[in-house]
C-alpha cells in the first residue's frame, strides 16, 4: 500500500513519457503534486496495483502495443472491436476491464481517470466501462472528474 500522503498517480502507455518535458502530465486526472509512476504494459499495470494498491489517478493509453494501432481505429467502434479478439497483447481497455473487477472484488472505490489515448474507438470504449461503473455504483460517482 501507498505509505506517503503525498498523491499517486499511474500513467498507463507504452511508448509516452510521461516525465518528458512533452507535457503529457497536464492529462493527469489529479492536480499537482503528486509521485507519478509510469508503466507500459498491461501486466506492469496488474502487478502495480496488486503490489502497491490503487493510485489516486490513473492516466490510460489503449494501445500498449504495435499490434493494437489499426486502421479501423478510425471506422468506429463496429470496425475496429472486432479486432480486440485478435490481438496477443492486452490493451488499456483490458487494463480498465481488471480496474473494475479490482473495485469490486475489494469493495474500493474507482480513481480518479483520464483516458489519453489517440485511438478514439480505444479512448471511448474506456471511458465508457468506467463510466458506466460508476453510475452502477453511485458511491463512486462523486469522485470521478472527466
Amino acid at each position: 500500500m501507498y505509505i506517503s500522503t503525498m498523491k499517486t498517480l499511474l500513467w498507463l502507455d507504452d511508448f509516452r513519457d510521461p516525465f518528458s518535458k512533452d507535457g503529457w502530465l497536464n492529462f493527469s486526472p489529479i492536480p499537482p503534486p503528486y509521485h507519478a509512476t509510469w508503466v507500459k504494459s498491461y501486466d506492469e499495470f496488474v502487478s502495480h496495483i496488486e503490489k502497491n494498491g490503487l493510485p489516486d489517478g490513473i492516466c490510460f493509453d489503449h494501445d500498449l502495443a504495435d499490434e493494437h494501432y489499426h486502421k479501423d481505429m478510425y471506422l468506429g467502434h463496429e470496425t475496429y472491436n472486432k479486432h480486440y479478439g485478435t490481438f496477443k497483447e492486452k490493451t488499456g481497455y483490458e487494463a480498465a476491464k481488471w480496474l473494475v473487477d479490482y473495485c469490486i472484488d475489494n469493495d474500493k472505490e474507482l480513481p480518479k481517470f483520464n483516458v489519453h489515448s489517440a485511438n478514439p474507438v480505444g479512448k471511448a470504449n474506456i471511458r465508457s466501462l468506467l463510466t458506466n461503473f460508476m453510475v452502477k455504483y453511485p458511491k463512486i460517482k462523486d469522485k470521478k472528474d472527466i
